[in-house]
This record gives structure tokens, sequence and C-alpha cells, in this order.
């Protein structure tokens, strides 16, 4: 890569600093000393200029791009060499560009289609005239605020081809663009046309509506997955309608007859299938969605059901509850006592048990047996004696007895 040029002339080019780097180029901020206007000068690094189909694809496609005049694609002033170097000179926007404002996630799907409809308007109108961008990516996607009301576009940093040339690259076989958001055609080397770009959109809508990449991972990862793995559902990264998935496989498919006519089908595509949900907020992410509160339950008075499971998760504030009914109440731990139902009144069939309760009740119950014996034994032993006495007279009695009558008085003398 070519060495910092910063505060050194190139040509009738003052350097005044770095605006960016990349595999390629590096972007300064100069002055063209003979207009006195800021210019972004795009110098191509010494690895690439050494290769004369590179060199000479570069005169060709700066001569094709300083005749566009396109409200979304950055003015080209000026190209040339100095020293073995060649450089660009074109428009310096003040402003930002796509990938600073999704290097901290996902834009709303509002903004992303407002941006890339006027990506797409101008890359339309290169294809109409046979040129392909070929290193289209979010970085070389500029965007100001300070030329209209609404947020304006530009498209830079081109890397333009003829329609039905082949991939960038050099002579000993360096791949010229971003295999980020690069199409598989033009990373195999095949003929690329309007619908090589159309993936690469694709790609970046991809990254606007998600906040990353289809494909990442090492170089040689992101390249076999563009070569032959499925995008992955952007439903699956963030909360949007279904149907986006199957417009972003669309503009992505591997096969570039599959891809959609033009990049202005695929946008409103895009449009259709969010519907409602192209809001000014970005998407959720999938992993963070939000869990509705569980509505106010009234306290419910008296013992309550007890199920014993494993420990729920913390709950929402007190006054909140959330009760699961599972198919059969789980028996209580140990012996600790728990209560299953209301209390039941005394007298319910309920109490009666089925064996090794008497012991409770059968004490009590000979007790008050025994106590009424007593009571009719003494009662009839005071009739007895009662009748005896009152008569006055002697009294024999003819009953036999069991004891020895030998020992025992016949009669009981009076007085």
């Amino acid at each position: 890569m070519s060495k910092d040029l910063t505060g050194q002339r190139l040509g009738h080019y003052k350097i005044d600093g770095v605006l960016g780097r990349g595999g390629m180029s590096v972007m300064y901020r100069a002055t063209d000393t003979r207009l006195g206007r800021k210019v972004a000068l795009k110098v191509m690094g010494e690895h690439i200029t050494g290769d004369a189909e590179f060199r000479e694809r570069f005169v060709d496609e700066a001569r094709n791009t300083s005749a566009i005049d396109h409200a979304n694609i950055v003015p080209l002033y000026d190209f040339g060499e100095v020293d073995g170097m060649l450089y660009i000179a074109m428009r310096l926007v003040d402003g930002s560009d796509l990938a600073t404002l999704i290097k901290d996630g996902p834009i709303s799907p509002k903004r992303a289609l407002e941006l890339l409809s006027q990506v797409a308007e101008a890359l339309d109108m290169l294809h109409e005239r046979g040129l392909v961008h070929l290193d289209l990516k979010p970085a070389n996607v500029l965007v100001t605020s300070r030329e209209s009301v609404h947020e304006h576009v530009y498209l830079a940093d081109f890397g333009l081809t003829r329609r039905g040339a082949t991939g960038h690259r050099t002579a000993s076989g360096d791949f010229l663009g971003s295999p980020t958001y690069a199409a598989p055609e033009h990373l195999r080397g095949e003929p690329v046309d309007g619908r090589t770009d159309q993936y690469a959109l694709s790609c970046m809508l991809f990254a606007c509506l998600t906040g990353r990449p289809p494909f990442q991972g090492q170089v040689q990862e992101v390249i076999q997955g563009h070569l032959g793995a499925e995008p992955p559902p952007a439903t699956a990264l963030v909360v949007l309608p279904g149907g986006i998935d199957e417009v972003l496989r669309g503009g992505m498919s591997k096969s570039p007859d599959k891809r959609f006519g033009n990049c202005k089908e695929l946008v409103a595509a895009a449009r259709a299938a969010l519907g409602p949900a192209a809001g000014d907020t970005p998407p959720p992410s999938r992993q963070a969605a939000p869990v509705a509160p569980m509505a106010p339950v009234a306290p419910m008075s008296g013992p309550q059901p007890v199920q014993y499971g494993p420990p729920a998760p913390p709950g929402p504030p007190h006054g909140y509850r959330q009760y699961q009914q599972p198919p059969r109440p789980l028996p209580p731990p140990g012996n600790d006592p728990v209560r299953l139902r209301p209390p039941i009144p005394a007298g319910s069939t309920a109490f009666a048990t089925k064996s090794g309760g008497s012991a409770k009740w059968i004490v009590p119950v000979l007790a008050g047996v025994a106590l009424v014996v007593i009571v009719v034994i003494f009662v009839v032993m005071a009739n007895s004696i009662g009748g005896s006495s009152g008569s006055g007279t002697e009294s024999t009695t003819s009953e036999t007895s069991p004891y020895n009558n030998n020992h025992l008085p016949t009669s009981v003398p009076t007085r």
C-alpha cells in the first residue's frame, strides 16, 4: 500500500489528510490549487498500478464515469497519473457513509428503504449504460443531510467495468473488490452485469435490517458462504415480517437468472414485504423480544393449592401472579404438612377412616358402659335392702347358694 501522502502535493492537488483506507486505495481530503475547491482524492495502491491490465481498465472506466450525470452518483472531476500513481478527484461529500450508520446495529426499515432506493436508482442508470459498479458496499454509499431536507445518497468509489466483462482480477489473480458483498459470479471471475450489483445491494439491505452482513468469519469462510450457502433468514435475527426473507433470497440467488429484473424491483419487493413494519425505529433483536406483562390478579382468601416443582424464575412485581395448572399435583416433599384443599365441616364423611382409628374413641365408650353398669347394680341393691327392712318379721330364704350353707346364718334377728 502507498505511504501516507498527507502534507504533500500530487500534481496540482495539495493533500490535507486521510479520509479512509481500502484494500486497493487510500481516500484523501485534498485541495485543488487551480480552482481553490475541496475534493476527495482517491489514490490507487502501488501493488495495483503495476498491473498493465488494471491500468488499462482504470483509464477506460474513469472516462466513462466522468460522463455520468446523476443526482445519486458522486461527480468525477479529474483523473490521471503522477509519478506512477493513479488518482481520481471527485466531489467531497460532507456527511457520513452507510457503514458508519449500521456499525452499532440495524437502522429502521423505513430509513433503509429510503437510502437504498436512491442507490437502486443510480445503479439501474449505470446498468442501462452497460456499466457495473462491482464494488458496492456500505462504505461506498455516502449519506449527507446538508444538501436537502431529507438524507441524500451519493454512490462513490467505482470499480466500473463494461457489461460482459469478467469480475475484477489482476493478472496475478488478486480479487479487486469487497468479498463481503460480492456475488458468486464475481468471485469466480465469470461474466458480470447489473444483476451482480443487485446481489451486493441485497446483501446491503440484509445488513441494514439486521446490523450485520449475511456471511461472517474469515475471508475464505465469507467467500464459501457466497458461493454455496443459503443466506441466514433475517427474521431469525430481528423481528420482521417473514416475507422479507423471500425477497432477500431472491436478490441473493446463486443464479443471476433467478434474481429480480433490476435493483428498483428489489427495493419495491422489500417495501411490499415489510409493509407497516417499515417504521421509524430499528427492528428489535429476536433474542431480546419483549415479554408482555401479566394482568393483575385479585388476592384470593383462604388456603390456596400448593404445587411443588423446580424453582420458578423471578416473576413480575408484587401484585402480579402467574398460575400454571399441571396435569397432576405433585406430592409434597418430605413430611411437611401441606393443606391441599379448604377446610371441611365437622361431621362430613371426609373424616371417616377405614382402619386404625378405633383407638381414639373405644376407651371413653367402655368407661361410659362400665359407669352405667355400676349405677344399675347400685340401684338394684338399694331396692332389695329397702324391701327386707320394711316387713318387720323374720325371713328365710329357699334359694340355694353356691356357697356352703353351714357357715352362713339362716335368719337375721330383729329387735
